[in-house]
């Protein structure tokens, strides 16, 4: 895995003073071109709670990993771009090296709101669930934060599929709010997962499959120029991508085929493929 990452540890952040049921809560930012974004959506991160904020800068072409380090971040640089689903795998592997018991992935874009970190990993904290979502679909909808109609028929569509075939029941599979116990993390085939978009779904759908408890929240979001947006076309390759997950999960329940994303044995998240480098 040598071509993958070097990164620059900057300054740690200090302890959150305050703890939910004495879990150690680190929140991960999969960053791309977040420069203009990412402060204020730090600003925001009750860190009266969250005991350190990492980044992964996947290859950016802006600042986003100065602004990071300026900030205080942990911050990890890959030397090109990798790939969103990659970027989470740092992420995680990252946290879970850091003694996390409580994961939550916020996007440095601001188009989720940081205020609801403590309510995420309350629903894990206290034994209630082992995943919590951010759902933009429940409370005031969607459409009012400008997610734009053809992503917001799409989202009720795959949605709609999806519950159907899983035999579950979730109000939307395509958030990027989430927060993980270190359980899930630990013990699950992440590393078979895909390194673009549509490993956020492949990741839900091994959480269905493998049997944890998922809990939702109501998550207004914002739709404006700076947030990250993924194109049409690529929107067209993720929404097939989650239909053939979909399948897949359906047939290897049914005992009709076998898929390695659904596997027991081996790839969990691999040993290090980058370096930190202290500034």
């Amino acid at each position: 895995m040598a071509g993958y990452a070097s990164g620059s540890k900057v300054i740690s952040n200090s302890p959150g003073s305050l703890m939910l049921n004495g879990k150690r809560i680190l929140v991960v930012m999969p960053a791309y071109n977040a420069a203009k974004t990412l402060e204020q959506t730090y600003r925001e991160v009750p860190k009266d709670f969250v005991d350190e904020v990492i980044l992964v800068d996947d290859g950016s072409h802006d600042s986003t990993a100065k602004v990071a380090a300026d900030l205080g971040l942990t911050t990890f640089v890959h030397r090109q771009n990798l790939g969103y689903g990659r970027n989470q795998k740092t992420c995680y592997r990252e946290a879970l090296r850091r003694g996390a018991d409580i994961v939550i992935m916020l996007h440095p874009d601001y188009q989720y709101s940081p205020n609801l970190i403590v309510s995420l990993a309350a629903m894990i904290a206290f034994g209630e669930y082992d995943v919590a979502l951010g759902s933009r679909i429940l409370g005031i909808g969607a459409r009012k934060g400008g997610m734009p109609l053809y992503k917001y028929i799409a989202n009720r569509f795959l949605t709609f599929f999806q519950n159907l075939l899983m035999k579950y029941k979730v109000s939307e599979y395509h958030t990027g709010y989430r927060a993980f116990s270190r359980t899930v993390l630990d013990a699950r085939p992440l590393e078979a997962n895909i390194d673009d978009f549509a490993f956020d779904n492949q990741m839900l759908a091994q959480i269905i499959f493998f049997g944890y408890r998922m809990g939702e929240v109501s998550c207004p979001t914002r739709y404006f120029p700076e947030a990250s947006s993924i194109s049409f076309r690529r929107s067209v390759k993720y929404g097939f991508a989650v239909l053939a997950t979909s399948i897949q999960f359906r047939l290897q329940k049914w005992g009709l085929a076998s898929f390695r994303i659904f596997s027991e044995e081996g790839h969990k998240l691999l040993p290090d493929y980058y370096v930190m480098v202290k500034e």
